[in-house]
This record gives C-alpha cells, structure tokens and sequence, in this order.
C-alpha cells in the first residue's frame, strides 16, 4: 500500500461533460450507478466552472492551477505546451509519485500529428487523442491496440455504425487504468493516474455522436426533456456572429433534438460502466481506502441550449460548468453536495496540500481541503469565478480569403480527416478572432465580448436557463458596471501574479 500521508490519485477527466448528467445530481433520466456511488461516498462540487470553454487552454489550466491567459495557452493550436508553470503531475512525480496516463492529455495542437509532449511527469503514458482511425495522420496507442485485435475503428464504425463497447476508447482508458493499478497492488510507492476519455466529446466539431446500441436503445427518447431554447434564442445569437462558435445557431426539431441528447447520455453512461470497472479493480487489489478519487470534465456542451451544439466563444451554464466529484473514504467527507463556487483551477493546489507538496506562490487555484474535511463552511469558497476566451478555437475556424461554397473542397484538401467524419452543421467563419471574458456570482454572470459592441448579463436566480440578456437594461446598469470592473481587476492580475496568490 502507499505510505502513509500520500495517498494514491485517480484523476477521471472526462472530454466535453455537462454538469447536469449525473443521475444522483439531478438528472432523473440518466443511470450513473458508479458515479451516484462516488457522488454517496464523496464531496460533489455542484457550482464547479472551468476557465475555458474550449479543450486546451482548460486543460492548461487546471494542470497548473492557473488561468489560462497566465500561462499563455489560450488556443487549441499552440505549437506545443511553453512551459510557462509546471504541471501538477510533474510536481507530484517529483515528490515521489508513479504518474500514468491513458486517453489525451492535449496542452498542444493534435492534427495531423502525434501531440509533443512537455515535461509532464508521466512514466507511463498510452495516448490516444482522436479515438479512431478514419483518415490517416492519427497514429496513437488506442489505434495500434485495435490494430493488435486485428480490428480498424473505420471497419467497426461502417459495420455496426457505432464503435463496440469491447472496442471502444473509453474501455480501452479504462483497461490500461486497471492494468496499472493491478501493478501497484505489492508496491509502497504512492501513485497518480490520469484516465482521459475523448467522450462525451462528439465525432468531429459539431458533429453527433454514436454510442454502442445498448446504452442508446434503453432512452425513451420522446420522454427526454430536450434543450434549454427558445424562439427568441435566433435572435440573440445573431447579435453574437462575430464570437466564434463551432455551429451556426438554428431551430431543432423536438425529435432531433431529443435524440441528440439521448445520444449524448448515452455515451455518458458508457463512461459510467467503465468508471465502475476501475472502482472494482481499486477494490479487488486493497487500495480504494488509500486512493482519492476524482471524476470532472474539461469543460460541457451546449447540446441544443440556444440553438447551438458543441463549443466555443459563449459562457453558458451548460458550456462552462462541469462535475467535479471527489471521493477518499474515511479522510473525506461522504455524500456532500456542496453549493460553493469552485473553479478547476482549485484541483492543484488541493492535491499538493493533500500529498504534502508546498504549493507554488503563482498558483492561483485555492485549495478544497477544508470543504472537504469539514473544517470550512461547505457552501464558502469563492465569491466570483472566471472563464476566458482568448482566440481560443484558433485559425482553422478563420477561413481567411477562402470564397463561400468552397469551404466543403477546402476542409478536403486541408484536412481531410474531419471531411471522413460523419459530423454536420459546422460552422468556418471569416473575419477577425473572438476574445471574451466571463465573472460570475451567485445570483449574477456578465460577459464581455472584447472588441464587439455587445455582453451579456443574467440575472441567475430569476432566470436560470438564461434567456433575458439585461446587459442593456437600465434598472441593471449598476450591476453591470460593478461586475464590469471587477472583470477588469481580474483580468489585470491574471496578466503576471508575481508571488501574490489572487483570493476571491
């Protein structure tokens, strides 16, 4: 067993997760059993919000326990991870632990290409960011383990029209997870494993998903709720063209839309099996009393809210706000469900307190501990949290001089991968990049969309689904300052923390 003081740490992230997809949380249409259990045995953070909408600039992120625009890696495309502040995974390595890591890691643009790694701390690493192999450019150890079993998840997909379960990407995380756990059941060093699925993230940007026939046929898809949208949602997404989104905003069909989220769900509860599968082999092998577990995503979706799918430069609650769930039995608080707001950058700094690690000065993350020993109020942890949007889908939705109607020929030349995938409706947009920033209270959430002519300001408390946009509301024009320059003085002290840790 791990020594005493150093607990072992699975670390689930999940690809793309809403927060509202958790059974024992709140979603009555949903089966979660392994992840109610975790929520039964744990602290589930129920107001937990990323700081980028957007893949790589949130994995930077909570990686370091700072902002995105600290450590300058706010896009998808950078080149490669700059080393701006160490990984949290590389500090614990340092300290002495056995660090894995099984599905993406992505601090550094993937197409076309094997992602560089940085200085992650990683000893054992099995990569796989793009779960199949529908174009060629996309070598990874998912693809070659497929390969090995005499399978292509091309060939799987043009056969049963989904990936198998035994085959899928998620099972494959989830057995190299087991494999290194059974291989510290006689060992005394303390470990870390990351265990990324590509999932509930869709096939292509915007595009759908295809779960295994078994998790989807058990929804009654008529009886599902369907998106947060409205008529006047076309409206309003047309005062915001000019931020970038992955798709063009439209009206769903109530049929559609349904079963886009049933679809969705679904590869949720595939996650959710396999989750229960790792849970199982912490406590075939003697470690789960000694392991803190921790299950989030990188960021949500928008899955329909507001007539839009997928991702990019908009903050609503189903985009920015993620599960977070953490579980150490008999050290840790059991069935909470705490209201505090958190941000993911608190991850890192909660680990290092935890594992014994000095946490670094510049790291801007505040620690949970106390919520999750008992020793702080459960509903006191920040006043505000923040999320950036800083050119952060980069230049491959900027279709520059490209003439409208040879986008189609173009994305073939260019990248032909995504023109393989069976995805719809996304969207290339020309013009300029798209900067915004988002402050959000209890009760209130602005946005500044930075060089347009337009925000948003939600009054949370009376509308929760956030339909009525009271940015140019006079009875509203105090809140809109106050949180306005309290954005401002946020994004200043994002630029360089020196040695003064941020509290809020």
């Amino acid at each position: 067993m791990a020594r005493p003081g150093k607990p072992n740490i699975l670390w689930i992230c999940t690809d793309q997760q809403r927060w509202d997809t958790i059974h024992a949380l709140g979603n009555p249409h949903i089966r979660t059993p392994n992840l109610d259990r975790l929520v039964d045995t744990g602290v589930a953070f129920d107001h937990t919000f990323c700081q980028s909408p957007i893949c790589t600039p949130s994995r930077a992120s909570f990686l370091t326990g700072m902002y995105p625009s600290t450590v300058h890696n706010t896009s998808n495309e950078v080149d490669r991870w700059s080393g701006a502040a160490p990984l949290i995974t590389k500090i614990l390595a340092d300290a002495g632990y056995d660090c894995g890591l099984a599905g993406k890691l992505h601090l550094s643009d993937v197409v076309d290409r094997v992602e560089p790694r940085p200085d992650d701390g990683y000893r054992e690493f099995h990569w796989s960011q793009v779960p199949d192999d529908l174009a060629e450019g996309h070598p990874s150890d998912y693809a070659d383990w497929l390969d090995s079993r005499g399978q292509s998840a091309r060939e799987l997909f043009e056969r049963h029209g989904h990936i198998p379960v035994e085959y899928h990407q998620t099972t494959w995380c989830a057995e190299k997870t087991i494999d290194f756990i059974r291989s510290h059941q006689q060992t005394d060093v303390p470990w870390l494993f990351s265990l990324n699925t590509y999932y509930p993230h869709p096939q292509g940007a915007g595009g759908d998903l295809y779960p295994p026939s078994k998790f989807l046929d058990r929804f009654d898809v008529d009886a599902l709720p369907g998106p947060a949208c409205r008529e006047s949602d076309l409206a309003s997404q047309e005062k915001l063209k000019d931020a970038n989104f992955q798709t063009q905003a439209r009206t769903y069909d109530e049929r559609e839309a349904r079963l886009h989220q049933a679809r969705y769900w679904a590869t949720v509860e595939l996650i959710d099996q396999n989750v229960g599968r790792v849970l199982e082999a912490l406590e075939e092998t003697g470690q789960r009393e000694n392991t803190i577990v921790i299950f989030m995503s990188d960021h949500g979706e928008t899955l329909g809210d507001h007539g839009l799918r997928a991702k990019g430069c908009r903050f609503y609650e189903g985009l920015i706000r993620v599960p977070l769930i953490v579980s150490w039995p008999g050290q840790f608080l059991r069935g909470l469900q705490s209201p505090a707001l958190v941000e993911l950058t608190d991850i890192a700094p909660t680990l290092l307190e935890v594992a014994g690690v000095t946490v670094p000065d510049r790291m801007q993350g505040k620690s949970l501990l106390g919520i999750l020993t008992g020793s702080k109020e459960p509903g006191e942890h920040r006043a505000y949290v923040r999320c950036e949007y800083y050119a952060a889908l980069g230049r491959r939705y900027q279709m520059g001089s490209v003439p409208e109607g040879e986008q189609e020929t173009w994305v073939k030349q260019n990248h032909p991968q995504w023109a393989a995938m069976p995805h719809q409706e996304f969207r290339w947009k020309k013009g300029a990049q798209s900067y915004a920033s988002m402050i959000r209270t209890r009760r209130f959430k602005l946005i500044n969309y930075h060089g347009l002519d337009c925000g948003e300001l939600f009054d949370l408390e009376t509308d929760p689904n956030e339909f009525d946009n009271l940015w140019d509301d006079p009875n509203y024009a105090k809140t809109r300052f106050d949180l306005t320059v309290k954005n401002f003085d946020a994004l200043a002290f994002a630029v360089d923390t020196g040695r003064m840790r941020t509290s809020k």
